[in-house]
């Protein structure tokens, strides 16, 4: 069943920007990352909701998307996300996340996954810019910003042709393409 889990959470990177999702939903989400592991117990993690189309459309200019699809630099209006998760690391409580937000991320995004929500963990984010538009105190550094919403594309994972062979690409059909390298290619010893 978690295998399972794993394989429906894609890296998603169009929606059907008109299904929302409620603040409950971005609530129960969080709650799922609020209980992950943190290193030392720390628990530095805070989190910024965003699920209005106001707020969602001052986000979305501040992300980049998918580097090695040229010359696509996005989705469209109508295919962006419908919700937003901002992972900040609160500096009152802690200096350093150390992974906290990538055990955070996928936690949330395996629930979002399980209620039939797309995401995507966008790391590449004109922080500056992004944290004058959500008027962040200097407190808080922006980690992360998870991308969410009713799944707009197909993805698919196949196996690497080759070891280096791993870059994700779009076939004719627009048909998201991830390869991933052999479990006997990731073993060591």
């Amino acid at each position: 069943m978690l295998r399972e889990l794993i394989i429906k959470n894609r890296s998603y990177r169009r929606f059907r920007q008109q299904d929302s999702i409620s603040e409950a939903t971005l609530r129960e989400l969080i709650d799922l990352g609020r209980l992950s592991a943190s290193g030392g117990n720390m628990q530095p993690l805070k989190y910024m909701l965003s699920c209005t189309p106001e707020k969602n459309a001052s986000i979305f200019p501040h992300l980049m998307w998918a580097r090695l699809l040229k010359p696509w630099t996005g989705p469209a209006e109508g295919e962006r996300p419908s919700a937003y998760i901002i992972v900040l690391l609160d500096r009152k409580v802690g200096q350093n996340a150390g992974c906290d937000h990538g055990i955070a991320a996928q936690s949330i995004l395996l629930g979002a996954a399980e209620r039939g929500i797309g995401g995507c963990m966008v790391g590449s984010i004109a922080r500056g810019p992004l944290r004058e538009v959500l008027h962040l105190d200097e407190r808080y550094e922006i980690l992360l910003v998870l991308a969410l919403g009713k799944p707009g594309e197909t993805v698919v994972m196949e196996e690497a042709k080759s070891e280096t062979d791993v870059a994700y690409w779009r076939d004719k059909a627009d048909v998201h393409h991830v390869p991933k390298r052999p479990l006997d290619q990731v073993i060591v010893g």
